[in-house]
């Protein structure tokens, strides 16, 4: 079965958690007991209806002020596909989570209230969405029963988000437009007759009809090295296998390979994965190889296809989405975790901060505040092997770790 894994986004009281709820009673997702404590509740509030919210606000202060705080994940199926939801929160002061659930995503729904419009929360949820290079963005009108299913409020928004994306930078993002209602279920897992003037598909059939393929073919092959495998048994006595995950492009055996930073060539011998062996694996697959030399690998060393080398640095420029309480500021020293590789690194420069409603930056700022994104020049104690993001997801991505804390510090990706 095909897994899709969503984010979604939206302001304070899109209806987040109502549509996510929506979608579990719909698709009948929800247990017997869920339901009975969801119809308790609602009618402890004095609702007339179910408020589905109280399917995935976790946290008892999520229940308390009906928000969104914590990332939260929510796994269902239907008979195409198996879903995971990281339900992230709308509050300006939780941008962090947002990127933190995004970050993984192969597609992300923006809710908008029709009420509202595009607020500035929208603006920075569509910023942070292109930021994270997300090729599949739903944009789902939500509460379309509050203005009279009007088609007039719907295209309103729709001008507003395409005005958006025309000042984008990334520019191979599909953007796509659907009236709901989750409170009353027009148009969320079954079409609307509510919505008559509008012809496409409901939400979830739009989901299921996603192309899921992890696609990164256009990214060159990354291998990093997570061990060894050097079995102490007489049958196996001159194995040297090298086991990780595969990043980007496909790899097959007979190809021409690199091993980083050696810059040593060989060939792959064979591809196994316990006791299966393969002729060619895609990227995501996790793996171990073998090469017809034996050549000197260890962890944190990369195997690529022959000319197709990563930059060799110890200098980078990254945007950085910053999530300590404690600002970045210039000459600050961190360390950087990337891949299976870290190292020791100093901020040489902060140069400016982003403004998410794509407005411009403010240059040269004295520091990096908790939530905000900037663009940081960095100096690395030990070269890394690194791509730009736009070019490698997986490998143009790092954290810093606070030495001091251990705390995650910021996420950053690589100009």
């Amino acid at each position: 079965m095909n897994v899709l894994k969503i984010a979604t986004a939206g302001s304070v009281d899109d209806g987040k958690s109502t549509l996510i709820g929506r979608i579990l009673y719909d698709t009948n997702s929800l247990t017997e007991d869920k339901l009975q404590a969801i119809e308790e509740k609602s009618r402890q509030r004095g609702f007339d209806y179910l408020d589905f919210s109280l399917a995935t606000d976790g946290l008892v202060a999520e229940r308390e002020q009906g928000i969104t705080i914590d990332v939260a994940h929510i796994y269902f199926s239907t008979a195409k596909t198996s879903f995971i939801i990281a339900d992230t929160p709308g509050h300006i002061e939780y941008t962090r989570n947002m990127v933190t659930g995004a970050s993984n995503s192969k597609a992300s729904i923006i809710l908008v209230d029709a009420r509202n419009g595009v607020v500035e929360q929208t603006y920075r949820h569509f910023f942070i969405n292109n930021l994270l290079q997300v090729k599949e963005v739903v944009v789902a009108v939500n509460k379309m029963d509050l203005v009279d299913y009007s088609e007039e409020k719907f295209n309103q928004i729709k001008g507003e988000i395409e005005y958006l994306a025309e000042k984008s930078d990334y520019k191979n993002q599909k953007i796509t437009f659907i009236p709901i209602s989750a409170l009353n279920g027009d148009n969320v897992v079954n079409p609307s007759s509510n919505i008559d003037w509008y012809s496409g598909k409901s939400l979830l059939e739009y989901l299921e009809g996603l192309n899921l393929e992890e696609k990164e073919d256009e990214a060159q092959a990354r291998f990093p090295v997570q061990s060894v495998i050097r079995p102490k048994t007489d049958e196996f006595h001159d194995y040297r296998g090298y086991a990780g995950k595969l990043y980007g492009g496909n790899l097959a055996v007979g190809d021409k390979v690199t091993v980083l930073p050696s810059a040593i060539e060989s060939t792959i011998k064979s591809i196994n994965f316990f006791d299966q062996e393969f002729n060619e694996v895609k990227g995501g697959s996790s793996f171990t190889l073998t090469l017809e030399d034996d050549v000197n690998v260890s962890r944190g060393d990369m195997i690529v296809k022959a000319g197709e080398k990563p930059q060799i640095t110890k200098q980078l420029e990254a945007t950085i989405c910053w999530m300590d309480k404690s600002p970045l500021q210039a000459l600050d020293k961190y360390y950087i975790k990337h891949g299976v590789n870290d190292a020791q690194v100093k901020i040489t420069s902060l140069e400016n901060i982003i403004h998410t409603d794509f407005s411009g930056k403010d240059e040269n700022p004295s520091k990096l505040s908790l939530n905000e994104i900037g663009k940081v020049q960095l100096k690395l104690s030990k070269p890394l092997l690194v791509d730009s993001y736009k070019e490698n997801k997986s490998n143009g991505a790092f954290i810093l770790i606070d030495p001091k804390t251990n705390n995650t510090s910021g996420v950053g990706f690589i100009n």
